[in-house]
């Protein structure tokens, strides 16, 4: 299911970037999906609203099954993620056509400049269709899309889908989880998004609060089935968990620009489902921070047949 609306969204994305009201019929992806800063032309800053127009308009495209339309809306690195997993551009556009989408619902739009070349947008979206002719729940589901600065144009290079959770929340901790930090001074982060995300999780398997919160943005946002959490509320939450037996494979990264890049991957966890991650890394004043996160959780077996 994810699937559908990461397809939907995956030119949701891509048609945020070049679907506009009066229609830009020039937009090209960058022949290799990456562009250095000093290979880009200058574009305007995307508003909220141009992004909200486009992502709107590339849904409308998604009702439409025009492939060919849409495959011109994102960068040929396109990656989304869903229950499924993580998806490239010709995965997602092959399986549009057994999706019959009959009503969307759009609601709490917020754009997050990335930096000058990069932007994320979040929103919430419940959704009424059918996959290979049986409905799939309609959400509602929390959508994020990541545009790119491309020679001028803005095209969709990220997206991610998670089904917002309702049932009860996690149990708490038997004991008031400890903020106390061991000894040792967080590692240094760079370029090297995975590197940095390992230092994230050591600092989490470790219950090392206070270096967790030093790879985080002061304006730093998460976004997991059970809400959507700011910088503290991401610290108060990872104090909820013991993540000491937490693994983590499959790593991928894109690089979106010279100061921010995307990574993934999956997480095993004891007493919780298999997981996809993924966090967007930039560049601020010289040192890397982790500016964005999001989790979704796999979908489970006994409805995979309803899903993509």
């Amino acid at each position: 299911m994810k699937k559908i609306l990461a397809l939907v969204c995956l030119v949701v994305l891509a048609a945020a970037c070049t679907m506009q009201p009066s229609g830009n019929k020039d937009m090209t992806a960058n022949a290799n999906g990456n562009a250095n800063k000093s290979d880009m032309k200058t574009a305007a800053a995307p508003s909220e609203a141009d992004i909200t127009a486009k992502e709107k308009a590339a849904w409308d495209a998604f009702r439409k099954k025009d492939a060919d339309a849409l495959g011109k809306l994102v960068t040929s690195d396109y990656l989304e993620v869903t229950d499924m997993g993580v998806a490239d551009k010709a995965t997602a556009i092959a399986g549009m056509k057994d999706f019959d989408v009959s009503d969307v619902t759009f609601a709490d739009w917020k754009l997050t400049t990335i930096d000058k070349d990069a932007v994320i947008v979040t929103y919430t979206v419940t959704v009424k269709g059918k996959y290979k002719g049986a409905d799939f729940p309609p959400g509602p589901y929390r959508e994020t899309s990541a545009y790119v600065n491309r020679n001028g144009d803005w095209l969709a290079i990220y997206y991610q889908e998670t089904l917002t959770k309702t049932g009860p929340p996690p149990p708490m901790p038997k004991e008031t989880p400890k903020a106390a930090s061991p000894a040792g001074t967080p590692g240094q982060t760079g370029p090297d998004t995975v590197a940095n995300e390992k230092l994230v999780w050591d600092a989490f398997k470790a219950k090392n609060y206070d270096a967790f919160a030093s790879y985080l943005a002061d304006d730093a946002m998460e976004i997991e089935a059970d809400g959507v959490y700011d910088k503290a509320g991401s610290v108060k939450s990872v104090q909820m968990f013991d993540a000491s037996k937490a693994e983590l494979s499959d790593w991928k990264t894109l690089k979106f620009d010279d100061d921010a890049s995307v990574v993934t991957y999956v997480v095993r966890m004891p007493g919780f489902p298999v997981e996809y991650h993924s966090t967007i890394w930039v560049n601020r004043n010289g040192k890397w921070v982790a500016l964005f996160h999001q989790g979704t959780p796999a979908q489970q077996p006994a409805t995979s047949e309803k899903k993509m």
